[in-house]
């Protein structure tokens, strides 16, 4: 029932500047399925950084050839060509421009693209992820926030009052609220069985030794002391792959002289080549298994890009609605302006009249009361304005105190407030768009998916330990005939490597004359794997909270748009109703002024009126910023903000905006 309710609403609901009649809307463009963006890792430009890993074996070498490019702290061009005689003449496409090339959230969130690019490198590697954060900062609120009066109330009642502000610091105006968009929770999963080293990696090793060791018998050597000089040189190779294959390969060699007299050959050379695979067939075994932190880092780079879309969203509604904030409190500052005018206008009157002796003095004193009461709503005014241009200016640049041109400059909104039309969807087929489009539902439906890619690690280390472990291996002796032999010579031919040297021992290897295999396998069968239990207990119960609060999220997302819809109807009316106010205030004071100059009414009354008109006018100023404000916050709940408002997040990454700026004439003069 509600929600047929809530179509009937979106029907009622037209602009108040006549856009509601425009037959389409940017909700009967969206593509189907959600969005489909290339990713934006890929992507790169001035404003954006840019990585250079320096890959391979030289570059291992040199360190320094791996970079970033460093962070850019001054504003871009655009901000100046705005300005002109102290006044940066802004409309809202170009506050959006300069939020998407100096604004420094987005600048950080820049940087974690990248971030997540490096886990998904490090993952093809083989090695663990170091995670990436999920958290965006909100604008801040402004002048017209949450808990803060948009307008300055004027001067109401029988008795003029105004309002003095007391607190000069508050720290609420410019604080910037964070938003975490994680649902996985605080604990990480359990890392599962181990990964196998991607990357292959060479061993080298070269010693040379000399040792002299007492024999306590001289049977073996034929010397009471073993005199020995060694050069070793060692070389390895290790890789791992996908199903969990290790490949070891080892080529060793060892060039050995000493003083025994029972050695046939001295000095000798002995080498040999092996190759040892090992592959686990239980645990640690699988493609997808042993890929799964590769896969979750890809993921996680798109998540990243829902994430940095979200912080792009976040900062653009920001924008808009600080824009909306600064239109209406120059509404309002005119609308005290004109006020103080009139209190001025009706005690210069009173003053004549007094003089004239055809009123009371006391009359004049209260026009006097309320002309001090209106000047001081003005100043109040002028101070907001100049809060919210400071607040603005600061979400616009990278750094606002060392640009004394842009900090002094006083910001002329040139776009006057407008209301986009309302999609004509009924609140469940929006409510479907927003599942489709929202980064941060999107990022959280990620997230959930990597849970359940990391599960498979703790599912398979339950599992027995159980690995083929074959092992091949050739080696070669080879050397001169020994000088210091006591005995016979051998027959010529009957010893292999005799007389040779390093080259016969490396013939024999390849010829494979001493070859060494083996198969076996290994088991590890734990009585009671309580650990592994564990874990996977506890990680299939991670999943289920990240299934609720994926849940929690989705009816979220669902009243968040319904709840935006109601918002737009009651400040529509509201808005209606203040414009309804505001023209009949101002008759009725037409009509006590008039009754004033022909003496049938008071000075009391008409000051009266005048504070129902000035009230009048600020509150109709105040409902059409919150309607304004309404509509836009329903294109964020829908994820669609950015399409609404035609920019493109690819221009946002790399943080250049190709669309020129034009001041509007008719604004400077």
């Amino acid at each position: 029932m509600k929600r047929v309710l809530a179509a009937c609403l979106i029907c009622l609901l037209v602009s108040p500047l006549g856009a509601q009649n425009s037959p389409q809307t940017v909700v009967d463009n969206l593509p189907k399925g959600g969005p489909n963006l290339p990713p934006l890792s890929g992507v790169t430009g001035d404003r954006s950084p840019v990585v250079n890993y320096g890959l391979g074996l030289l570059n291992d070498l040199k360190p320094s050839l791996v970079s970033v490019s460093p962070f850019e702290t001054k504003n871009g061009v655009r901000i100046h060509d705005l300005i002109r005689a102290g006044n940066l003449y802004l409309s809202l496409q170009d506050a959006l421009a300069l939020a998407l090339e100096n604004n420094l959230d987005l600048e950080l969130q820049r940087f974690g693209v990248r971030i997540a690019a490096t886990d998904t490198l490090r993952a093809k590697g083989g090695g663990l992820l170091r995670g990436v954060l999920f958290t965006a900062n909100e604008a801040p609120a402004g002048i017209g926030g949450p808990g803060e009066p948009l307008v300055n109330s004027a001067a109401t009642g029988a008795t003029p009052q105004t309002s003095i502000p007391t607190n000069f610091n508050d720290s609420q105006l410019i604080a910037e609220a964070q938003d975490n968009l994680a649902t996985i929770g605080t604990i990480p999963l359990a890392n599962g069985p181990a990964i196998p080293q991607f990357d292959p990696s060479l061993t080298a090793q070269f010693q040379a030794q000399h040792a002299t060791t007492p024999e306590t018998n001289t049977v073996v050597t034929g010397t009471p002391a073993l005199a020995a000089n060694n050069v070793t040189g060692n070389f390895g190779y290790t890789q791992g792959f996908s199903p969990g294959t290790q490949v070891t390969a080892a080529f060793d060699n060892t060039r050995s002289t000493s003083n025994s007299v029972r050695n046939l050959i001295d000095p000798y050379y002995s080498s040999s080549l092996g190759v040892t695979v090992t592959q686990p067939l239980l645990r640690g075994f699988g493609i997808e298994l042993n890929r799964r932190f590769i896969r979750i880092g890809q993921n996680t780079e798109k998540l990243a890009d829902d994430v940095f879309r979200y912080q792009v969203s976040i900062t653009v509604a920001g924008v808009i609605r600080l824009y909306t904030d600064l239109v209406s409190l120059n509404e309002d500052l005119r609308v005290k302006q004109q006020t103080l005018t009139s209190a001025q206008r009706l005690a210069e009157d009173n003053s004549n009249k007094v003089d004239q002796g055809t009123l009371a003095p006391v009359e004049l004193t209260r026009a006097q009361a309320q002309v001090a009461s209106a000047r001081q709503d003005l100043v109040n005014s002028q101070g907001f304005v100049l809060q919210q241009e400071l607040i603005l200016k600061n979400v616009l640049t990278r750094d606002l105190s060392s640009d004394p041109l842009v900090h002094d400059a006083r910001i002329v909104p040139t776009d006057p407030i407008n209301v986009a039309p309302v999609p004509t969807q009924t609140p469940l087929e929006l409510e479907q768009i927003a599942l489709q489009f929202r980064p941060d539902y999107l990022a959280a439906v990620k997230q959930l998916t990597n849970t359940q890619i990391q599960l498979e690690g703790s599912r398979n280390a339950v599992k027995p330990e159980l690995d083929v472990v074959a092992n091949a291996l050739n080696s070669g002796l080879a050397g001169a005939a020994s000088a210091l032999y006591s005995g016979a010579p051998p027959v010529p031919g009957s010893v292999l490597g005799y007389g040779g040297n390093y080259g016969s021992s490396l013939a024999q290897i390849l010829r494979r004359d001493y070859p060494t295999y083996s198969i076996g396998l290994n088991l590890t069968l734990p009585l009671r794997n309580r650990q592994a239990e564990a874990d996977l207990a506890r990680d299939q119960l991670q999943l289920r909270q990240n299934q609720v609060r994926n849940k929690q999220l989705e009816n979220q997302v669902r009243v968040q748009v319904e709840d935006a819809l109601i918002s737009i109807q009651r400040t529509k009316a509201a808005y209606e109703a203040a414009t309804e106010t505001r023209k009949l205030q101002e008759q009725s004071l037409e009509i006590e002024q008039e009754r004033f100059n022909v003496g049938l009414s008071t000075n009391f009354l008409v000051i009266q009126y005048q504070s129902y008109v000035a009230q009048a006018r600020s509150a109709e100023v105040a409902a059409l910023g919150a309607y304004s404000k309404a509509r836009t916050q329903l294109d964020s709940v829908m994820g669609i903000i950015l399409r609404a408002n035609n920019i493109a997040l690819d221009e946002a990454y790399k943080g250049e905006v190709p669309r020129p700026s034009v001041i509007n004439p008719a604004a400077i003069k």
